[in-house]
This record gives structure tokens, C-alpha cells and sequence, in this order.
């Protein structure tokens, strides 16, 4: 997860955008990276949200959890993880013109056996007004972890990047069925959008 952190932001900061990165980030960590981004947002903004690490799904929406969370019961996700509609929602709150993002934690729950009940995977994500968004697995379905540098959606991202002036629907999509080929379809990563 920090290699995929760590080369987007490297494309991304050549391409001109203004990064904010937290590396294993605490509860902390992540909300005073969410609070960060939105002060940037304006009306004519771009902005993006990349996760890469353990997300659960919990009341049909899906977060995002920190490595500092104390997980014992479902309810405890809600208190800990931070969902990734919230995010999304301030984005759109704060007037971004464009709302991307790309969600690489579609792990296995490591807590699913203390739950009664678990679903696999992220929930699908309910998407703002132009928004659009690139998770690594349809929902309610896991992947493995890759054994390479990057993650597979990753790896595929980065080059699909490399393509000029491509809009970020098209990126996105390369992406989706780079890796769906790279897999003969057994990680199959969503493009959301409004």
C-alpha cells in the first residue's frame, strides 16, 4: 500500500496536482488529512481521494480503517474506520468541481470472525454529482494481495496515467479492464460515476 501511495503521488506531482499523503495513517492521521483537503477545495477544484489498505463494508457503505483501530464488533467500524462516502460528500460540500477516487481495499476482512454477521468486500459506494470512482473489486467481493512492487490495480493505473491527455474516465476504465484481462476476470475492479 505505501508503494501505490508513494507512486501516485509521484505522478501526481508531476502532473502538477498538490498532494497531501499520510502514510500508515492513525484515526487522527486521517481525519486531519480529510480536514487538510477540504480547506484546499474550491469551486473549480479537482479532487481526489486514494486509499490503499483494509476498508469494511458495515451498514451498506464502506470504510476505510486506520492501522490504529480497535475492532471488536461492527459497531466499533463505524466508531473507527472513516467511511469514504463522508469524505466524498465534503467534497462535494466544499464545491469540487470534479470528485475523483480510487479505492484499493477490497482485502479480506481481518476482523470477519468477530462479527456475527460480514459481508465480503466494499459496499458499493453511493456516488456524488460528478463524481467518479475506481474501486479494485466489484462489491462484496475480495482479492488477494499482490506480490509485486505495486498492486495490480496499481500497476495498471500507472500506466494507464502515462497516456496523454486521456480524461480520467478513460484512465479509469483502461485500468478496469487491464486488470480484468491480467486476472482472466477474477479481480474485476468498478467504475462508478454521476
Amino acid at each position: 500500500a505505501i508503494n501505490d501511495a508513494r507512486a501516485l503521488t509521484t505522478v501526481l506531482r508531476r502532473d502538477g496536482f498538490d498532494v497531501i499523503m499520510v502514510e500508515d495513517a492513525s484515526k487522527d492521521d486521517m481525519r486531519r488529512a480529510v480536514a487538510r483537503l477540504e480547506s484546499k477545495i474550491g469551486p473549480d477544484t479537482t479532487a481526489l481521494l486514494f486509499f490503499s489498505g483494509f476498508g469494511i463494508q458495515a451498514g451498506r457503505e464502506s470504510y476505510m480503517i486506520p492501522v490504529d483501530a480497535q475492532i471488536w464488533k461492527e459497531a466499533d467500524v463505524r466508531r473507527d474506520g472513516l467511511s469514504i462516502e463522508s469524505v466524498l460528500g465534503a467534497m462535494k460540500e466544499r464545491g469540487a468541481k470534479v470528485k475523483l477516487a480510487v479505492i484499493d481495499a477490497s482485502r479480506r476482512n481481518p476482523y470477519e470472525r468477530r462479527f456475527r454477521s460480514y459481508s465480503h468486500g466494499l459496499a458499493p459506494i453511493n456516488v456524488p454529482d460528478n463524481a467518479l470512482i475506481l474501486s479494485s473489486a466489484t462489491p462484496g467481493k475480495v482479492i488477494d494481495d499482490s506480490r509485486g512492487q505495486y498492486s495490480l490495480l496499481m500497476s495498471e493505473l500507472l500506466k494507464s496515467l502515462d497516456t496523454p491527455n486521456a480524461a480520467a474516465e478513460a484512465v479509469f476504465s483502461k485500468t478496469r479492464v487491464a486488470v480484468s484481462r491480467a486476472t482472466e476476470g477474477e479481480q474485476v475492479p468498478t467504475v462508478s460515476s454521476s
